[in-house]
């Protein structure tokens, strides 16, 4: 077996939803998903079809979404994975939606940071087997970045 890691591509403004499914139907059960949660939101989709044809299947509503939603899937290139890629919304917005999905299995990560993705690949294929997310921390926060922490939140319209 060998284990890798391969660099997602999350320009500046991008959110990146990373999960794991188990049908064809994924990829449009999604984007009525997403449609559906935000309807302004700018996103795309590719799901890597493990069976038959063996494809990146795509969807969304921004092509620019569209193409770097591709670009990632096709360099994890894992069977039944999927990859949103968003902007005008946060994956807070969408996350319980797409969890309720029935086809989606798990989720590896949901986030604005840079993103690795470990990967596995065996005789058969090749499978996720995690995520790194974003950089180590540099400390604990203390009274003025906890002051900065609820001034985000409430910017954002997530706390009152």
């Amino acid at each position: 077996m060998k284990i890798k890691t391969v660099k997602m591509e999350t320009p500046e403004g991008l959110n990146i939803i990373i999960g794991q499914s188990h049908f064809i139907k994924t990829v449009e059960d999604l984007y009525e998903v997403m449609i559906g949660s935000v309807p302004n939101a700018k996103f795309g989709i590719a799901f890597c079809e493990a069976s038959c044809d063996c494809l990146v299947r795509k969807e969304g509503n921004d092509k620019e979404m569209v193409e770097i939603a591709v670009r990632n899937a096709s360099s994890i290139a894992c069977g039944h994975t999927f990859v949103i890629t968003m902007k005008d919304v946060f994956p807070i917005n969408v996350l319980n939606a797409i969890k309720n999905c029935q086809e989606v299995c798990s989720i590896f990560c949901a986030t604005a940071n840079p993103v690795e993705v470990v990967i596995a690949e065996t005789e058969l294929g090749r499978g996720i087997m995690g995520v790194i997310d974003g950089v180590v921390p540099k400390g604990i926060e203390d009274e003025k970045n906890i002051k900065e922490r609820k001034a985000l939140l409430r910017k954002f319209g997530y706390k009152r």
